[in-house]
């Protein structure tokens, strides 16, 4: 039996063996233990790793809770103190600040010609540019229809003044009849006789009287119709420039100036001539005074200046745009003006009383403009003022503050009035929760 044993177990060794090729791909027992040195240091790298990001998680969080903390300190701090404010001191207005202001030229007289004779156009002399004298003929007119009722009205003439010494023969045979009449004895011609010849006397008188008045009449007539001969020509008023001519030979012309009639002419004169400007109500009139000096700038003669005076003004606001006029009168002999032309005229007004403030400083509520001056305690007050000009950056003030005083620029509506605030200069940078304006 044991050899048979021994082959059962020769067998068994046999098969527990491994097959050569098998034996020869397993890794040697060195590189095992290689391989799980490198797995322990890579997971204390990573272990590492952790506690380093860790660590600077917990330092940045400290950090910001740091900046928060200290950020709510000063938030905290700058909500209790007062506000900060930027202040700019009042000062006096410059004295001949210049005012420029749009104007536009007119003529000293600007005349419409119309027929004062109806007719038709016999000839004209006189076209648009041309310079007139007072009294030079500028067109005649063809009275046809004139000169037949003159003729009429010359030999109605006649006929009353025939009539008047018909009328005076009879007033004087009546006369002496009832003479002779009236003188005669009683008892020769009858009371009622008498009566009738003095009748008589009376009636003629009264139809010579009324004669006498026909023939005022006539001559009244005649006259009237020889006065409109002289329209028979159309003559200049002035001396002037004819603008326009609107007439022709041949045309018919009817008297009147009614909207259905055409105007023969019109005619100006440029010498001296007008500059109408309209100043705003802001620009007060009290301002505006007869003599106030201006300069005229013509843009469209290569800039050139004239100079005058305010004439005279409106004295009365319009209540459309909400400005009043303003005349200047300037001599104008070689018609570089014309009529019609824009202009720009600077006025040399004084600031009497005025005062000038930063434009940041105005506050506009519902009452009238307003203007916050910090007073000696550092309260905020909030007084009423008149603006008397506006330029922009600056205004000029009429009332409401004195030269000296300190007003804020650009105040926030959160502040109120008799409010505790804090000056900082105008270089300065304010804290959170206040405006500042640079300076100027």
């Amino acid at each position: 039996m044991q050899p048979h044993d021994d082959q059962l177990g020769g067998t068994v060794a046999q098969a527990s063996r491994p097959p050569p090729e098998k034996e020869a791909s397993a890794p040697p027992p060195s590189d095992g233990r290689a391989a799980g040195r490198a797995g322990r240091r890579i997971r204390r790298f990573a272990i590492g790793l952790m506690f380093i990001l860790a660590a600077g998680f917990l330092l940045r969080y400290s950090i910001r809770l740091h900046h928060d903390h200290r950020l709510a300190t000063e938030a905290l701090a700058v909500s209790s103190a007062p506000p900060q404010v930027v202040v700019a001191t009042v000062g006096p207005a410059p004295a001949g600040q210049p005012l420029v202001l749009p104007g536009e030229t007119a003529a000293w007289y600007a005349s419409t010609i119309y027929a004062r004779v109806n007719g038709y156009v016999r000839i004209w002399w006189s076209d648009i540019g041309d310079h007139v004298k007072r009294g030079q003929v500028l067109a005649a007119i063809e009275t046809p229809e004139l000169d037949a009722a003159l003729v009429a009205a010359k030999a109605k003439l006649r006929s009353a003044n025939a009539t008047v010494r018909m009328r005076e023969a009879e007033a004087a045979f009546a006369e002496t009849t009832y003479a002779r009449w009236r003188n005669a004895p009683k008892g020769v011609v009858s009371e009622q006789e008498r009566e009738d010849k003095k009748a008589q006397y009376a009636s003629a008188q009264a139809r010579l009287a009324a004669a006498r008045a026909q023939v005022n009449a006539d001559e009244a007539e005649v006259e009237r119709l020889n006065s409109f001969q002289v329209f028979k020509q159309v003559t200049a008023p002035y001396s002037g420039t004819i603008t326009q001519r609107r007439i022709d030979i041949g045309d018919l012309v009817s008297a009147g100036s009614s909207a259905q009639t055409t105007p023969l002419y019109r005619m100006s004169k440029a010498n001296p001539i007008r500059i109408f400007v309209e100043a705003p109500q802001s620009v007060q009139a009290d301002l505006m005074k007869v003599g106030i000096p201006a300069v005229i700038t013509a843009h469209d003669l290569a800039g050139r200046k004239f100079t005058g005076k305010i004439t005279r003004t409106s004295e009365a606001i319009s209540p459309q745009a909400r400005t009043f006029r303003v005349e200047i009168d300037i001599p104008n002999p070689d018609l570089a003006l014309v009529p019609g032309m824009y202009v720009e005229v600077a006025f040399q007004l004084a600031n009497e009383g005025a005062v000038e403030v930063p434009a940041a400083a105005l506050v506009f509520r519902s009452r009238s403009p307003e203007v916050a001056i910090v007073g000696a305690d550092g309260r905020v007050h909030f007084v009423p003022v008149t603006i008397r000009r506006d330029y922009g950056n600056v205004v000029d003030l009429g009332s409401g503050v004195s030269v000296g005083a300190k007003v804020v620029l650009n105040i926030s509506n959160q502040i109120v009035d008799g409010e505790q605030v804090k000056v900082v200069p105008q270089q300065q940078q304010p804290a959170a929760g206040s405006i500042a304006e640079p300076a100027r």
